[in-house]
């Protein structure tokens, strides 16, 4: 077994700063490859909340670094969120490889700001680093971890910016500043009179990046420096070995997908998604067991991925694994996605206040229309999902009851539908206000009436006028609906406080509360606005 308390060892970077590491060695002869997982939240954390320790990795024949990134734990220097990953990190494997007892040869691994330093730091290693396995990972960040469609994050994003935020404050020794923020953190301030600037974000701006990230435009120079996305093209020439993990329920999935697209042309991308939120990753989420198949293996899984890459040793898996979320069952594919299968929104004009009348069907049915009425004083709640609090499977029955929420579900099915690919929505939308939200959730129906949601999507409309059709981006899943259950789409006009509520006013991220209007949703469906929803199924 490896030793139990690690080897400390510090390096230089480029620009003289000392990070700090611990290392965990095999017993035994070497040489090995290195692990390195570069930590923003203190080494000895280790990621531990998702994976094995260190110390379980090192016994499988690798020496592991588990690094305070810049301005973290003992590591000199200031934090500014990932805006000095690239460098630091490229560093941090040219030393990695010159260690004692390795074979030279790094591969990195990690999850959400762990995952994204990987990526960047590929954009500037040198050859040592042989595969990555980012996990829950943002790649466009400002459309990912910032807003969604267009609409502010609201708890998620306050959330974790406080978090950061104190751990920056503790490491610069201002206790005060660390007690507001991790506060702050604990029970995100949503209701603030101007919601997207909460005040002890601002009174502490100095130690968190929440202004400088909402303020910054598409074309800001910001999200060049620390977006993966950004770094598409360097990524693929590369032509990197890279394991792409992700969860169902994860706020991170939009990014996971998204990462794995844009390298999957290299031939070298691989994707394992799970049925899990951020932390943890286990088989009880948000109120479901899913089973024994869904405790996590990820820990295995890497293992063999990097055994193969920096050992030489075959390797025996597919190139897409998908946790199905009916069967639970993991499924082996050799691309995301499925068969396109449109369904049409109808229903009678009372549908948000009597569910039963509005139906999901093959074709378009009588043309009519649906209204939803949306209030700031009681915007419709974010649940469970991807971002809601708790996440995950949480039985949304008594919410679809609310007359904010219009909701269109098919009849019984009488055979099994496995869904297991891309999801979207097409609605064709009129508001009172030419500024509007639209918040979408497509659920299992269980028989005995559960409301399980597995997929959500939000967008904003600005300077609407008439009736405009617009797409809504619900990621992707993979269930399988047994005979009896039923699938359902529930539309609102906010899912607070995942999201900021749109005031209709046209304001941005300075709009007050006070200012906020009522707005008068009108869903429209039938043969002259066919409203629908798209769902990839397995044949």
């Amino acid at each position: 077994m490896a030793q139990i308390l690690p080897q400390t060892l510090s390096m230089t970077t480029r620009d003289g700063i000392r990070l700090d590491a611990d290392v965990y060695r095999p017993s035994g002869k070497g040489p090995w490859p290195v692990l390195l997982l570069r930590q923003g939240y203190g080494r000895r954390v280790a990621a531990a909340v998702c994976y094995a320790h260190p110390r379980w990795y090192a016994d499988q024949g690798y020496v592991v670094v588990v690094q305070d990134v810049r301005g973290r734990g003992t590591s000199e220097g200031v934090f500014r969120t990932l805006e000095q990953e690239a460098e630091d990190g490229a560093d941090t494997i040219a030393w990695c490889a010159s260690l004692p007892d390795t074979t030279g040869t790094v591969g990195m691994y990690g999850f959400s700001f762990q995952g994204m330093n990987q990526l960047l730091a590929a954009t500037l290693a040198g050859p040592e680093l042989k595969a990555i396995a980012p996990a829950m990972i943002g790649w466009d960040l400002r459309g990912e971890l910032v807003e969604e469609g267009g609409v502010p994050q609201l708890a998620g994003a306050i959330g974790w910016a406080a978090q950061v935020g104190a751990d920056t404050a503790r490491h610069q020794g201002d206790e005060a500043a660390w007690l507001d923020l991790r506060a702050a953190a604990q029970n995100p301030p949503c209701n603030s009179p101007v919601p997207l600037r909460p005040e002890p974000l601002v009174r502490h701006a100095r130690y968190n990046h929440l202004l400088r990230w909402s303020e910054a435009e598409a074309d800001d120079p910001l999200w060049q420096a620390i977006a993966p996305m950004a770094h598409a093209e360097t990524l693929a020439a590369r032509a990197l070995p890279m394991l792409f993990i992700g969860g169902w329920h994860d706020f991170t999935l939009a990014g996971t997908l998204a990462g794995w697209r844009a390298m999957e042309a290299t031939g070298l991308a691989w994707l394992d998604l799970g049925p899990w939120p951020h932390i943890p990753w286990g088989r009880h989420v948000g109120g479901q067991d899913y089973g024994p198949d869904a405790v996590s293996d990820v820990d295995r899984h890497q293992v063999a991925w990097f055994d193969h890459w920096l050992k030489g040793k075959p390797l025996d898996r597919s190139r897409v694994r998908l946790f199905d979320m009916g069967t639970r069952t993991w499924r082996s594919a050799d691309r995301l996605g499925g068969s396109a299968r449109t369904l049409f929104l109808s229903g009678t004009g009372r549908v948000s206040i009597d569910a039963a009348t509005g139906k999901l069907l093959d074709r378009p049915g009588a043309t009519g229309s649906e209204v939803i009425v949306h209030d700031p004083w009681r915007p419709a709640p974010s649940v469970g999902g991807r971002m809601g609090n708790p996440p995950g499977p949480v039985d949304r029955r008594a919410i679809d009851e609310r007359g904010d929420i219009a909701t269109f579900t098919t009849a019984p099915l009488d055979q099994p539908l496995t869904l297991s690919g891309w999801i979207g929505a097409r609605l064709h939308l009129s508001s009172d206000s030419a500024h509007f939200d639209i918040h979408a959730v497509l659920s299992q129906v269980t028989a005995s009436g559960a409301v399980l949601p597995f997929a959500e999507g939000h967008t904003r409309i600005a300077g609407a006028t008439g009736v405009v059709p617009v797409d809504l981006d619900l990621k992707a899943t993979c269930i399988t609906l047994a005979p009896g259950e039923s699938l359902r789409l529930s539309l609102a006009g906010a899912a607070f406080p995942a999201f900021a509520v749109n005031p209709g006013t046209g304001e941005g991220t300075d709009a007050t509360a006070f200012s906020a209007r009522v707005i008068t949703l009108v869903v429209h469906h039938g043969e002259d606005h066919p409203s629908s929803l798209v769902i990839e199924c397995l044949d």
